[in-house]
């Protein structure tokens, strides 16, 4: 028994050794797997047949790689056909052109070759780094600022995406070169950065997007570029670390990737003594760093390929061909640029004879290349399809993809008092400076002026010291400066750095003014500042693009995020400073954006223009938010149907009853907050005189429209007298006067003054008219004339101060208000009727409501103006129930109560002043049947609505001038315009 019970557990312990050992062997198998190039997995069946059939000279040529254009002639193209037919190279490296020329061409050297070409392209941001027509991302430098390595594998797959497109099977990048040098003068943009880890966590991620999808990666420039200052295409550059730091900086990216598969590396032309002591030597040249240190002590068995052989890095110290062999002797498998392919392979026939190298070392790394092709589908070639190019080559994807680079890119690197993102906006006076770009106002001018009213200035890099005095004299009377540096963003070579003189100008402006300080540079250009702790904000946005422009101004108003950390250490802010803020207001993005079906903006195009057509209205503004963005702001049409001057973004609108919910009502739910009123008060209760038979009329009945008040009194008519022989209206002398003075204060129109004291005439008018027998739903304007007598009593100011004050410059509105002419340029304002009837004059920024007018334009119920996007900021506070940039204007329970249905149950889908859907198998009502219940908002008599849903999110805003020139052109109602937009928008989201 105990020798049984022996076996058994001498067998047991064998078993387990034996799984441990096979376990052993599957890790190894593994690790090895993973360190191998992503190209060495695949079968070797075409490999071998194409191998069986070469003769040992094409062998020999499949280890070039050519350089090729787009943009160049007959005589180009039949230079590279020539290398292609008689000497079987066996790739092409495209540099400068256009997609679909250097795609007609690909297809052209293809049918000319024998076995498949790799093509290859320099796209490190993109193709567009060498073609034209193309969308450009961000340098790797800018995305060295991204907290999220994800995004920058994404860029990769679109990368990817881009070249396939295009035939090209190769790209040199990801550069992985960590940048320790300011002054590095061909890198520095071109990296990461220069945290080891950070450098090869992107660089992994961009491979991985790449070679995940069949474009094979290409990591350089192999053993560091990074900690030069000088340039290796003019010279040779020299780099005197020691083994101990290359390994723990310079090629620490280069392991990481190797051990997760990199297809290929490029080998720099540098000097390193520490790796190989002979005098002008490159180690792209070099044996024991090709060989010893890449392929032996790094393991890595993808692609050697070398920076390209016509660089003078190489070229001041090697002829043609010499040059060519020496890079093969050295261990690199392709050989890139070679500026004489036919002596090259003279040299290396000659070589082989000479026993320098043998076949058998060109036929393995003829093979590796045939299985780099293989990995690519280069076995099944399909030539490119043209026509798809065009259409492709920049597509959604990548737009927005670059735009969220951009965005996550940007930096905050000071922020005293935590300024950024901006709050109190009525507290600010703003100027904007921007320095090194033309006069013109630019995009991140523009986009702050969505934001808030700011006054724009310029002024240029040079500018003589007359002209900034001039400057900070006139920046005297803000209280904040939001100043931007434009470098050039043309390429990622050109001068980071900021005149002394610059500085200089910056730096008194921040000693007079509070700054905020926008830089559109590099990162190092920080260092141009003598000092930066003068600024009270300072935002790096890494690249002067326009995408870049507008998300950074966005981010100061807190219209979006800022996370970016800096990739570099700078002379005022370490390696990874960045401080982090958060969206507080309305952003702009794309409607693909917000998961809204893309046929969404046609379909709008399409109704709005046949509303243009057909003369319903002779232009409009559409606004569409989701989420707190606005994804959709455009103008159509002109001002009128002269057809003179077009509708832009910026120009304002008479909005009619919409000033019920956007000037009356926001006061009034302040007023029920602060238990000034109630809603179930009557009014008798806030009057300490006689208001007649309105004394016990509630307020929530009143503001649900069915009180029993009159739809409207025709205020205007008693103020006109008919001439006994013409029979004619005109304006009562004793009411009216073409001057304005202390008697006619009031002005109603263009060289109207009206009598001071027939405003109260219309109060006591109100107070003396007859209710209706029943108390049923009858929409009147009354009631908002009497809001507006209790708003202005209670506050002891007028309706428009006490907005100004309370709403409007808190929220940023420089369009949206009362009286716009003395306040906007008569070009922006939108016309309305040609008003025969009362002013006799087509009216231009005074309001068209004849009761509205006669109160100096100031009404409860009508007389606002705005533009879209103004008005989407109050719809936006609605939607946010009463908050909007971090301040509560209102308690969300007031929100709710006024927004709600009041009185369903006498089918009145009326809410506490705002419009609402219409009941349950009722017909009509302002929506279509798409909205939710809880949606809430008005329309207007000129054309206007605007509207919200707390369900979806979603605000839209239509602003047209329907009325004009004649207020009984009914076409868009009767077009249903408004109601069929607000259908393709709510049966365009995405759930």
């Amino acid at each position: 028994m105990l020798s049984v019970f022996l076996i058994l557990r001498f067998m047991k312990r064998y078993i387990l050794l034996l799984l441990i050992f096979f376990l052993l062997i599957s890790v190894n198998n593994i690790s090895r797997a993973q360190s191998s190039a992503i190209f060495l997995n695949n079968d070797t069946d075409w490999v071998d047949s194409v191998m069986s059939v070469m003769s040992n000279q094409q062998k020999i040529s499949q280890l070039f790689m050519v350089a090729a254009y787009s943009n160049k002639g007959e005589a180009h193209k039949k230079k590279i056909t020539e290398l292609i037919n008689k000497y079987h190279i066996g790739g092409l490296m495209f540099l400068q052109g256009g997609p679909v020329r250097q795609a007609k061409l690909t297809n052209y050297y293809q049918a000319n070759s024998d076995i498949p070409l790799m093509i290859a392209i320099d796209a490190e941001w993109g193709v567009a780094m060498r073609l034209d027509s193309s969308l450009r991302f961000p340098w790797q430098m800018t995305l060295g600022a991204i907290q999220d390595s994800n995004l920058i594998y994404q860029m990769g797959v679109e990368v990817a995406r881009q070249c396939k497109l295009l035939g090209v099977n190769i790209n040199f990048a990801p550069v992985i070169d960590i940048n320790s040098n300011p002054d590095n003068p061909i890198i520095n943009n071109r990296s990461f950065g220069e945290d080891p880890q950070r450098v090869a966590s992107f660089g992994l991620a961009y491979m991985r997007g790449m070679q995940d999808n069949n474009v094979l990666a290409c990591a350089k420039h192999f053993p560091g570029h990074g900690d030069t200052d000088t340039d290796s295409h003019k010279t040779l550059p020299v780099i005197n670390h020691t083994l101990d730091r290359l390994f723990k900086i310079e090629l620490f990216p280069f392991q990481k990737l190797i051990n997760n598969g990199l297809g290929s590396v490029m080998s720099a032309h540098l000097s390193i003594p520490s790796l190989d002591a002979r005098e002008n030597l490159p180690t792209s040249l070099s044996k024991e760093v090709v060989s010893g240190l890449l392929k032996d002590k790094l393991g890595f068995t993808g692609l050697a390929i070398t920076d390209a052989l016509n660089m003078k890095g190489v070229t001041n110290f090697y002829q043609p061909g010499l040059l060519d062999l020496e890079a093969l002797l050295a261990g690199n498998d392709v050989l890139l640029f070679s500026t004489d392919v036919p002596i090259a392979i003279q040299e290396i026939e000659r070589a082989i004879i000479n026993n320098k190298i043998t076949q058998k070392e060109i036929d393995e790394r003829c093979r590796k290349i045939l299985m780099a092709k293989k990995w690519m589908g280069l076995d099944k070639y399909k030539p490119v399809k043209i026509q798809s190019i065009s259409d492709n080559i920049i597509s959604k994807r990548n737009i927005l993809l670059d735009k969220l680079l951009v965005n996550k890119s940007l930096t905050l690197l000071q922020n005293y008092d935590n300024l950024l993102p901006l709050e109190r906006l009525d507290t600010l006076k703003i100027a904007s400076l921007s320095i090194g770009e033309s006069n013109n106002i630019n995009l991140f001018q523009k986009t702050l002026s969505d934001y808030a009213p700011v006054k724009h200035y310029s002024i240029s890099s040079d500018a003589s010291i007359n002209e900034q005095a001039i400057l900070l004299d006139n920046l005297l009377e803000y209280n904040l400066v939001i100043v931007s540096v434009h470098n050039s963003n043309k390429t990622a070579w050109e001068s980071y750095k900021i005149s002394r003189n610059i500085d200089i100008l910056l730096q008194s402006i921040a000693l007079q003014n509070k700054t905020i300080l926008s830089i559109f540079s590099n990162p190092y250009s920080i260092n141009s500042f003598l000092f930066v702790n003068n600024f009270d904000a300072f935002l790096l946005c890494y690249q002067n693009s326009g995408v870049a422009q507008k998300q950074a101004a966005q981010s100061i108003f807190g219209g979006t995020d800022l996370s970016g950390i800096l990739p570099v250490s700078t002379k005022h802010f370490d390696i990874k400073s960045g401080i982090q803020t958060s969206k507080i207001r309305m952003g702009y993005v794309d409607y693909s954006e917000v998961n809204i079906q893309d046929s969404l903006p046609y379909k709008i195009d399409s109704v709005v223009s046949a509303a243009i057509n057909n003369k319903a209205i002779p232009g409009c503004q559409v606004l569409i938010a989701r989420d707190g963005s606005i994804f959709f702001n455009k103008s159509y049409g002109y001002h009128t149907y002269e057809k003179k001057q077009k509708v832009s973004n910026s120009d304002i609108y008479d909005l009619a009853s919409i000033t019920k919910i956007a000037a009356t009502l926001p006061i009034l739910m302040r007023m029920v907050d602060n238990n000034d009123i109630d809603l179930y008060d009557n009014l008798g209760n806030h009057f300490d005189f006689n208001i007649g038979n309105k004394s016990d009329l509630v307020l929530r009945d009143i503001l649900a429209h069915q009180s029993g008040l009159k739809a409207w009194i025709p205020f205007y008519k008693e103020t006109l007298v008919k001439d006994s022989v013409s029979g004619l209206l005109s304006l009562r002398d004793t009411l009216y006067s073409n001057v304005e003075s202390s008697i006619f204060p009031h002005k109603v129109a263009d060289s109207i003054y009206l009598h001071f004291s027939y405003p109260d005439s219309i109060m006591r008018k109100i107070y003396d008219s007859e209710l209706l027998e029943n108390k049923e739903y009858c929409y009147s304007d009354l009631g908002y004339y009497i809001f507006k007598k209790i708003i202005e009593d209670s506050y002891g100011e007028s309706l428009d101060d006490i907005l100004d004050s309370e709403f409007y410059k808190k929220l940023g509105m420089e369009n949206l208000g009362y009286n716009p002419l003395e306040r906007i340029h008569t070009s922006r304002i939108v016309p309305t009727e040609n008003d025969f009837f009362f002013r006799s004059q087509l009216l231009k920024g005074h309001v068209h409501d004849m009761g509205a007018a006669l109160q100096d334009g100031v009404g409860g119920h009508a007389g606002l103006f705005s533009n879209a996007n103004d008005l989407a900021k109050i719809m936006q506070m609605y939607l946010d129930m009463g908050v909007y940039a971090g301040e509560r204007y209102l308690s969300e329970d007031v929100v709710r109560e006024f927004t709600k249905c009041q009185y369903c149950d006498n089918n009145n889908r009326r809410g506490a002043g705002f419009d609402k859907p219409a009941l349950e198998n009722e017909e009509g009502g302002p929506t279509c049947k798409c909205v939710s219940h809880l949606s809430f908002g008005h329309t207007g008599f000129t054309g206007t609505l605007a509207w919200a849903d707390p369900k979806t999110k979603v605000i839209f805003i239509f602003l047209s001038n329907r009325i004009h020139p004649d207020a009984d052109n009914l076409q868009l109602l009767e077009m249903n315009v408004r109601t069929e937009i607000m259908e393709i928008i709510f049966n365009s989201i995405n759930e």
